[in-house]
């Protein structure tokens, strides 16, 4: 993984926009996506818009020495619906997704003043690199489901997919051709492309990957084959000009109080929702800072620190809530792109926010983004959900796999990660991800082996001289 680009360097102008606009393409089926899952009239473009504040937020935390994106946070569907959803006779609405915000946020500034006083060797102990390879690899494992799916033209994965020749047969294999179209042209332009062209893959297959669907598009409209109709070009005449902002919906006052329902109560269940999921979403935050240090040679937990970057995430994280709803999560999708383009430079992802909240209130602009099937975004995906399991596997490559110590730890984390390991308190509206129960399982595995005296230092060198003189003794 060369760079071409490092943190600190400054491509040309019109370079920037374009890179910027790569990592915006290669976040923006996420960010859009999390509002959509939640429902309640959530605003897409606000989501984005607190994105790009969320990941300024962080910049300026950093030092502007960490090129990461903050995007939309999958984790916290299951505690905005709680929410929402409020007591039995008792709902604050959005004003419950900005105290939850709030109480998230709160978590990580806590976690940043420990590891502010008490430094990051404890976490690099308890963490190694034989728990957090396999466990960057599980980010990008655990997404290939949603990749696959929408190569199918499909939101959600599926056991299977039905192909043939009429009907939704015929639209999936339409989908998953464009599919396979837009992913060999990022892979040959990444790897046989020059200059440019092997620094914006994602663009020119996106690029690619749309201009078929809307030729077999209107193909369909004109012929009015319902299943070759890949675009939804409607979307443009209803287009919305003004972001709905979270903040704005929720001083507007219409929540609903009742006789069963309490603000105490209400907001303990807001509570018991956010404030777990901010430590599972804290142990990615951990997973993904250790990836891009990989990628960029660079411990960013000691610079610019894990105090700055978890501050800059919670804050972050806040900050875009108050616009969009959505708590923000540090992106394995922009992690991939620095990875795949070889473009570390934070001037970059500084455009990239300015340009999502730019984006916001450009209606065609979002409208044309949102139009992009999802099997060109599919396709894309393989790409970049494989280099972040495969950047997760580079990180163990010097991990000794022949000491049973190392073999059942990594081995742990991959099963309990590939096969699903999900953990649901329905009473408490929580949800310990496959990600957290295989970061959990492995911490606990690496801890109870650890004991045992590794091969090569001097205890255990003692251990065999001793050994021998015993045998020879006898």
């Amino acid at each position: 993984m060369k760079l071409i680009y490092g943190v600190k360097d400054r491509p040309g102008f019109g370079k920037t926009l374009l890179f910027a606009f790569q990592q915006l393409l290669a976040i923006l089926a996420a960010t859009i996506l999390v509002p959509a899952l939640v429902g309640h009239d959530m605003s897409q473009s606000a989501a984005l818009f607190g994105a790009g504040v969320g990941t300024l937020v962080y910049l300026l935390f950093t030092k502007f020495r960490s090129p990461v994106f903050l995007g939309s946070s999958f984790a916290f569907i299951g505690p905005m619906g709680a929410a929402f959803a409020g007591g039995v006779s008792m709902s604050l609405g959005y004003l419950g997704l900005l105290i939850g915000a709030g109480m998230a946020g709160l978590v990580y500034v806590i976690i940043a003043l420990i590891v502010k006083f008490s430094g990051v060797k404890w976490i690099n102990k308890i963490m190694p690199a034989v728990v957090i390879g396999p466990t960057v690899a599980i980010i990008g494992l655990s997404l290939s489901g949603n990749a696959i799916a929408n190569s199918f033209g499909k939101g959600v994965p599926q056991e299977y997919y039905h192909v043939g020749p009429t009907g939704n047969g015929l639209n999936v294999l339409i989908c998953i051709a464009i599919a396979l179209i837009t992913l060999l042209t990022v892979v040959i332009c990444s790897v046989y492309g020059k200059k440019m062209a092997k620094m914006i893959p994602f663009i020119i297959g996106i690029v690619v990957g749309y201009i078929i669907a809307a030729i077999v598009t209107v193909i369909g409209n004109a012929a009015g084959v319902e299943a070759m109709k890949i675009i939804d070009f409607s979307a443009f005449a209803n287009m919305k000009w003004l972001p709905d902002f979270t903040f704005l919906t929720a001083f507007k006052g219409g929540y609903t109080f009742g006789e069963s329902g309490s603000m105490a109560s209400y907001i303990l269940k807001i509570a018991i929702a956010y404030v777990p999921v901010a430590f599972v979403v804290f142990a990615e935050h951990l997973a993904d800072h250790k990836n891009i240090s990989s990628i960029i040679k660079k411990d960013l937990l000691e610079d610019p620190g894990l105090h700055r970057t978890l501050l800059g995430d919670g804050i972050g994280s806040m900050a875009g809530a108050f616009f969009g709803g959505c708590p923000n999560t540090t992106y394995g999708e922009s992690i991939g792109c620095v990875a795949i383009s070889g473009n570390a430079s934070v001037v970059t992802i500084l455009t990239t926010s300015i340009l999502a909240i730019v984006a916001a209130f450009i209606a065609p602009f979002t409208t044309f983004l949102s139009t992009i099937p999802v099997c060109v975004m599919g396709g894309v995906c393989i790409s970049l959900y494989g280099f972040i399991a495969v950047s997760g596997l580079k990180m163990i490559q010097k991990v000794d796999l022949g000491d049973n110590h190392n073999l059942f730890v990594v081995s742990v984390i991959l099963i309990a990660g590939v096969g699903g390991m999900v953990i649901h308190f329905s009473r408490f509206e929580i949800e310990l991800t496959n990600i957290a129960c295989a970061l959990i399982l492995g911490i606990i595995t690496n801890l109870i082996l650890s004991g045992k005296k590794k091969a090569g230092t001097e205890e255990a060198i003692e251990e065999k001289v001793e050994e021998a003189s015993e045998e020879k003794k006898d």
